[in-house]
């Protein structure tokens, strides 16, 4: 009961992050005639959550972000190693508590039937988060942290005074 608090927590507090983040309205930017070229990006969103889709990091390495493609095989590979490892203890268990009828391997099977079912979620998370990852980083591929573009684009002064 307690992980799933923390998994509702968790969403809640990404739902309100996302929900308060500033947004720059059309009317705060001044647009020139000038400025008449069609943007297009260099990488598809739903290309690296496709190959993101067919098999886990695929999506980070088409994004070029080659470094979180074996965190999430590592990842994946962990909680499904501890899936199976749950899944045969719980088998075990069952057995044995067919078999005697003792609480104690009844308490065994129903740990070990729980630990494989948070793995499972563990697993479910890790492949969704990965989707995501890979059609935001596919969005801010082609995105410019250069100081002399947005200085010489936009002009933003500000002062801050105590």
């Amino acid at each position: 009961m307690r992980f799933l608090n923390k998994v509702w927590f968790l969403l809640l507090f990404i739902i309100l992050t996302i929900a308060v983040y500033p947004q720059a309205s059309k009317d705060s930017v001044s647009t020139s005639k000038k400025d008449t070229a069609v943007f297009v990006m260099q990488k598809s969103a739903w290309t690296a959550v496709g190959l993101s889709a067919v098999c886990p990091g695929l999506g980070q390495i088409y994004n070029g972000a080659y470094w979180k493609a074996p965190i999430v095989w590592g990842l994946t590979g962990w909680f499904l190693y501890n899936y199976i490892q749950a899944n045969k203890d719980y088998k075990h268990y069952q057995n044995l508590y067919i078999a005697k009828g003792s609480s104690d391997y009844k308490r065994l099977r129903d740990d070990y039937h729980d630990q494989r079912d948070q793995f499972a979620v563990y697993m479910g998370l890790t492949y969704v988060l990965t989707l995501v990852d890979s059609y935001v980083d596919a969005h801010l591929f082609d995105f410019s942290v250069d100081e002399k573009f947005y200085r010489s684009r936009y002009q933003i002064n500000m002062r801050i005074g105590f």
